[in-house]
């Protein structure tokens, strides 16, 4: 899984106005929940939180919030507020989780790979784009790579054929289809 690493300060305004000037002055505002505690107020610098974003893209990854006064935690990105308009970043929520405790995560599948049915005419569909998998979150992979090559036309690729790493539980049921080689359809 994806490691990254953010700085933070708690903060002490609240209110429309004093959010309108916190965001003027090329910050964030954003919510720490989570972990039994109560939530944290903080607000972060806006132009590293952004490319720091852009670095995560909707992928699964555990921040190391280090919040100025306090100790580092680790969190999720929970929700982002944008402006509709402009499409600048108003808000965040994090959610601060525990590395030891299992938790469930959506992982995406990549195909690779040219099937053997396809090279004969045949058409590969993509039944499924992404599976659920439970563990530690740093034990989650990014991606799980889904090998075509063997494919004929009429051949499945199962959830069940994937090799997941150990302490991994699959969740998506092992039925489930993830590729599929349909014969060519007649004009």
């Amino acid at each position: 899984m994806l490691q990254q690493e953010m700085s933070a300060s708690v903060r002490n305004d609240f209110g429309k106005g004093a959010m309108r000037r916190l965001r003027m002055a090329g910050s964030t505002p954003a919510v720490l929940y989570g972990a039994g505690r109560e939530p944290v107020s903080l607000q972060l610098e806006t132009l590293p939180l952004v490319k720091q974003l852009l670095k995560i893209r909707r992928r699964n990854a555990v921040i190391t919030l280090n919040i100025e006064g306090d100790s580092a935690r680790s969190v999720l990105i929970k929700d982002l507020q944008t402006d509709p308009v402009r499409d600048t970043l108003i808000h965040a929520d994090f959610y601060e989780i525990h590395l030891d405790k299992p938790r469930r995560f959506t992982v995406e599948l990549v195909v690779s790979g040219v099937a053997k049915g396809v090279d004969v005419g045949g058409i590969l569909e993509i039944a499924a784009k992404t599976v659920v998998l439970e563990g530690n979150p740093l034990d989650i992979p990014d991606n799980l790579q889904v090998d075509v090559t063997d494919l004929a036309i009429g051949d499945e690729f199962m959830v069940s054929n994937l090799t997941l790493p150990e302490n991994i539980k699959l969740i998506t049921p092992a039925d489930t289809v993830c590729v599929t080689i349909q014969a060519p359809s007649v004009a």
